[in-house]
Parts: structure tokens; C-alpha cells; sequence
């Protein structure tokens, strides 16, 4: 289900554009016709040379080590983690080509950037976005029977944006009234990542952080520590997040013990009236 959902995903300009433009300088190289247009002093050998081909090379090695890090498991999350880089890549081997080729590429990538920006979840959610460490704390101390799943987030992390779609699907999946969804970026309120123990730094590797609160206490958190306080890699899919913090059992158990809502003042005192009246004829 998930690939078929990727392929249909795949027909979006978006991610058309970026593969076209992640292998333009091949293509552009290999193709006989454009090779002639765009490099006639290679054709018709068009062959790659050392430099080029080193070039290619170390960025097959950043793509592997970033998405890796990053734990992307789709083929849809591979791809938007190695865009970036690739036409990076792209741009400069068409400026080591030719000054003038790099400017165009370059001109071309910005413009298909601000026309057909990246696609964003669209679908139903339930998640609360928190501003400060306080509204968190406040809202975890309102009720200790409500449980929590928050994820500490950056904007600008990679992961943490691969990460946003399936939490907000989680969200919608299993959200109830005693079962809440939140976020919070920390790199807006850096005040909440240094409470709850999350690095925030650009070369975080606990980004994004996974928290599960009961009883307004943090009782599971990914990713975890090992006995040395090393960070333990751990990769945000659906399936993983469900079975690291047992979702299915959690949702039936807070779906088995709704909340019970209290009346409302005005509604006890006219309850406590009628008794004491009550008790007066008698």
C-alpha cells in the first residue's frame, strides 16, 4: 500500500522536475544529440572525466550517509533527502563545464523551487502545536489523565520534515480525548529542547525526539540512550513508532477508560438545591 502510495506520489511535478534536474548533467552527457549541442568539444565520445566523475562519487557517498542518518525508509523519503544534494552536485559539474551553463542551472532550479515547492500532508490530523516549555508542562499538569505523544521537531531538519506526514496521520489514526498528539519546534523555543534533554544543534542526531507522557510524566522517548549515553538510531516510520510505543495496546486501553466530564457548576449547585429542598418537606 505504502509504494502504490509513492508511485502516485511520483506523478506530482514536483518530484518529476527534481529527478529530471538530479540527473540533468548525465542525461545532458550521454545523450548523443544534447552532448553534441551542449558539449561539443567531448562529442562523440561524451564520456565522463576524472573530475566529473569524482564529483559523482562523493556525492553517491553524501546521499547513502545523509538519508541513512536521517532515517529515511521510502523510496519517496530517500528521494526529497537527496534533492538537495544532487542538484548541488548537478550544479557543479555544469559550472565546471561552463560558467554560463552553471548560472542557467542554477536559474532553473530557483525558478522550479518557488513554481512547484515541495507537496505538504493535506490530509486530517489531531495534533496540538505548543509555543513554549511552559504551555507543554501546563498542559501535561491540566489533567495526568490525559496521555501524551509529542514530538520535538526542527523546520529545518530533513528528518524531522520526512517525519511530519506520518506523525499527523498517527494523529488522525489514533488521536481520542485522552490520547493527544503535540509538537513543538525547538528551534523556535530552544527553552523546551534544553527541559526535556533534546540536542537542538545542526548536527543533532536526536532529531526529531519522540516523547510519549503518562500521568504528566515522560515514560518512553525515541531516539533512546544506550548505557554510555549514546544516542540509539531509530527510524520514524509508521510501523516503527506503533511498535515502539505499542500504539494499538495504548489507543484500546485510553479508548476503554474515556474521560469522564464533570458537571458544570451552575448544574451541581441546582442538583445540591433540589436536595436540600428536598430534605426541607420532608
Amino acid at each position: 500500500m505504502s509504494f502504490k502510495k509513492d508511485l502516485i506520489l511520483l506523478l506530482k511535478p514536483y518530484y518529476s522536475i527534481n529527478i529530471l534536474l538530479s540527473l540533468s548533467y548525465i542525461l545532458c552527457k550521454k545523450v548523443p544529440f544534447l552532448c553534441g549541442i551542449l558539449f561539443p568539444g567531448s562529442y562523440p565520445q561524451c564520456e565522463l572525466d576524472t573530475r566529473e566523475s569524482e564529483i559523482l562519487f562523493f556525492l553517491i557517498i553524501v546521499v547513502m550517509m545523509k538519508t541513512k542518518k536521517s532515517g529515511s525508509v521510502t523510496m519517496i523519503n530517500y528521494l526529497t533527502s537527496s534533492f538537495i544534494y544532487n542538484k548541488v552536485a548537478n550544479m557543479i559539474l555544469w559550472f565546471y563545464a561552463d560558467v554560463r551553463m552553471g548560472i542557467i542551472f542554477s536559474v532553473i532550479c530557483i525558478f522550479f523551487a518557488m513554481v512547484f515547492p515541495e507537496p505538504t500532508y493535506s490530509g486530517p490530523d489531531k495534533v496540538v502545536y505548543f509555543r513554549t516549555a511552559a504551555g507543554l508542562e501546563e498542559q501535561l499538569e491540566r489533567d495526568r489523565r490525559v496521555t501524551w505523544l509529542v514530538v520535538f521537531y526542527a523546520a529545518w531538519n530533513p528528518a524531522c520534515v520526512t517525519f511530519a506526514p506520518t506523525f499527523a496521520e498517527l494523529s488522525a489514526e489514533y488521536g481520542l480525548e485522552n490520547l493527544k498528539f503535540g509538537k513543538i519546534d525547538v528551534g523556535r523555543y530552544p527553552d523546551a529542547a534544553k527541559k526535556y534533554n533534546v540536542n537542538d544543534s545542526s548536527m543533532s542526531r536526536q532529531l526529531p525526539t519522540l516523547i510519549l507522557f503518562k500521568d504528566g510524566k515522560e515514560v518512553t522517548r525515541r531516539p533512546g540512550f544506550d548505557n554510555k549515553g549514546k544516542v540509539i538510531k531509530f527510524f520514524f516510520s509508521g510501523d516503527n513508532v506503533k511498535a515502539s510505543f505499542d500504539l494499538n495496546n495504548l489507543y484500546n486501553e485510553c479508548k476503554s477508560n474515556p474521560l469522564k466530564k464533570k458537571k458544570p457548576l451552575t448544574e451541581r449547585t441546582e442538583m445540591t438545591e433540589t436536595v436540600n429542598n428536598h430534605v426541607k418537606s420532608e
